[in-house]
């Protein structure tokens, strides 16, 4: 998503906390339980971080559409519908976001009656987000595009090195999104393993990547030791 920096910002939030203030009152605080909340999600505690979420889009709901953040998290915590509707809203506010629109489909593939053919009918098109190789990416998800012109896209720079990284990092954890939605864990295991390790970014998207691939390793365990 478009940040600058690996901090969850809400826009227009009193996000002043004060020394005075009391326990109860930074509960109630929208400040407090975002920052927790992220707090939660980088942790890997996903249910947690959304009772915060939950709480700042009630309290402050004129912000609700800004709080994509909410949204990557539904997904993990599998409230697909719910997932599907933060998407939604936040494209209001942010309509040329590709990753808003690739988050949007990964929802509602895995939303009640969700395919990816549905999921394609309904994709936000392509509004000129220019950042690396978010076109591909796009086009990989409307189903008119492949893997290789997405890796191809992201490997085309090499002038810097640091860029180059961030490029892949994007590259595979999109790819990694593309094969979980289309059901092939195998491919999407790969795909992010090399956007959490490999290429490793610690900017907020760089740190989903590594928040999945634990998330999806810590499950498959679980699973075989059964």
């Amino acid at each position: 998503m478009k940040i600058a920096l690996p901090v969850i910002v809400v826009a227009n939030l009193a996000l002043s906390l004060h020394a005075e203030e009391t326990p109860a009152d930074k509960e109630n605080s929208p400040g407090f339980l975002n920052k927790r909340g992220t707090e939660h999600f980088f942790a890997g505690r996903i249910t947690e971080s959304l009772k915060d979420w939950d709480r700042v889009v009630k309290m402050v709901p004129q912000q609700a559409p800004h709080h994509w953040q909410r949204g990557i998290a539904l997904y993990y915590a599998g409230r697909y519908e719910d997932g599907v509707a933060q998407f939604e809203i936040h494209q209001t506010v942010n309509g040329t976001d590709v990753e808003n629109a690739v988050w949007h489909f990964i929802c509602a593939v895995r939303a009640k009656g969700g395919t990816v053919g549905k999921a394609r009918e309904k994709m936000y098109p392509y509004a000129g987000d220019r950042r690396i190789p978010l076109k591909e990416v796009h086009e990989l998800f409307k189903g008119t595009g492949s893997s290789e012109k997405v890796l191809a896209a992201a490997s085309r720079d090499t002038s810097d090195k640091l860029r180059l990284r961030n490029h892949l990092c994007y590259a595979h954890l999109y790819l990694g999104l593309y094969h979980e939605a289309l059901g092939d864990s195998a491919k999407a295991a790969d795909h992010m393993k090399k956007a959490a390790t490999d290429y490793r970014m610690d900017h907020y998207m760089g740190r989903v990547a590594q928040i999945h691939h634990n998330l999806r390793r810590e499950k498959k365990k679980a699973e075989e030791s059964q």
